[in-house]
């Protein structure tokens, strides 16, 4: 029974592990990344705080670049609802957790 549930948490480890949950909508498409030299001359709208599962079943982490890219992608999908066109990260990652401000620059 062990080696069965083994089996099957590493199995649905490779089947996920390929997968990007959070996907960068239409809208959040025109939204970039940018770091705060880059803002200087644009309004800061807000700041969002973003959160996506960092782990799968108890203790098994999730790829670090994964939950990077889905915690951008969901800032970038939020932008969008304050009227912001660009994103920086103003936070580390913290058990699937970041902060991001909001900039409007065109």
């Amino acid at each position: 029974m062990k080696k069965l549930s083994t089996i099957l948490a590493v199995t649905l480890v490779s089947l996920t592990s390929a997968c990007s949950w959070v996907k960068v909508s239409e809208q959040g498409s025109n939204v970039a990344v940018a770091n705060a030299a880059n803002v200087r001359s644009c309004e800061n709208v807000r700041t969002v705080n973003v959160k996506v599962k960092d782990n799968f079943v108890g203790s098994m982490k999730r790829d670090p670049s994964k939950v990077a890219t889905e915690l951008t992608n969901m800032a970038r999908n939020e932008a969008t609802q304050y009227g912001g066109d660009t994103v920086v990260p103003v936070s580390q990652i913290k058990d699937g957790r970041q902060s991001f401000d909001v900039y409007k620059c065109n």
